[in-house]
């Protein structure tokens, strides 16, 4: 699991995962992700920083690399553990002199090392792209639950996958017109730093089915919101914001910010 958009074939999640192994690692560190770093990211810090203080514990469930989670250590000021099912990830992350302040592993649906009710926040970006089936989603909902301390926040970031077809500034979500059922394969594409492009084997999670999932993991108080470039213009960092006219991110916004706490 890892941070960037639409995320999928996660390293460690099913078989012949796009980011898995030391390669697919190394690939996924290159990923551009500018349209989560306009209408995602920012959002999710946002998110957190309403309930978050400076010296709490922010749980980056799903990693990656760690650029994200980094990025979360200087904005909030808190002390962000990072946690992912892959140890390539894990590896990359520590080699990067992030300021994040440790990193764990995930064996078994488990974080290993951390205990119960050991964070006041959790974020999990993208995650949900790589995960085939509702089983797999509610594990996941349910590791989350078991970090999170009582009355904690979650803020979960995905794509919406009735976004298909849009030529967005850094992915692509499916295809034109595509109706996908929840768990469904879809293809993406990721534009790499270098200009080029990569397709990433995905599964749809439609964003009306999340909440009632987050309820049966014992969470509540479940909200949604879908950031706007007009919104992004005051929160995402302003050169990004005029590099581009981000003319689809406009006419559909592919992302979805959903806020839980723990029951």
């Amino acid at each position: 699991m890892s941070d960037a958009s639409e995320e999928a074939g996660r390293p460690g999640v099913g078989e012949g995962a796009a980011w898995s192994g030391r390669e697919g690692a190394q690939a996924f560190a290159a990923v551009e992700a500018a349209t989560d770093w306009l209408l995602g990211y920012p959002f999710v810090f946002r998110a957190l920083s309403r309930r978050l203080r400076a010296d709490q514990v922010l749980v980056d469930y799903g990693c990656g690399p760690g650029q994200v989670a980094d990025q979360a250590v200087r904005r909030l000021g808190a002390r962000v553990v990072g946690v992912d099912t892959s140890p390539e990830m894990l590896a990359l992350a520590r080699g990067a002199g992030t300021a994040v302040a440790e990193y764990h592993l995930v064996e078994n649906g488990r974080a290993t090392g951390l205990p119960d009710g050991c964070a006041d926040a959790v974020m999990c970006n993208h995650v949900l792209a790589s995960l085939p089936t509702e089983d797999a989603v509610l594990a996941v909902f349910t590791e989350v639950h078991r970090l999170l301390r009582p009355g904690a926040p979650f803020v979960l970031l995905a794509t919406d996958p009735d976004c298909g077809g849009m030529d967005y500034a850094s992915l692509r979500i499916g295809a034109a017109g595509g109706v996908y059922r929840p768990g469904e394969p879809l293809t993406g594409r990721l534009r790499r730093t270098d200009g080029s492009w990569q397709e990433v084997r995905n599964h749809a999670w439609p964003v009306a089915v999340i909440p009632a999932l987050l309820e049966r993991t014992g969470f509540r108080d479940v909200a949604q919101h879908r950031p706007s470039v007009d919104e992004a213009a005051t929160l995402a960092d302003p050169e990004l914001v005029n590099s581009r006219t981000w003319e689809a991110e406009r006419a559909r916004p592919p992302l979805v910010i959903t806020t839980a706490s723990a029951a």
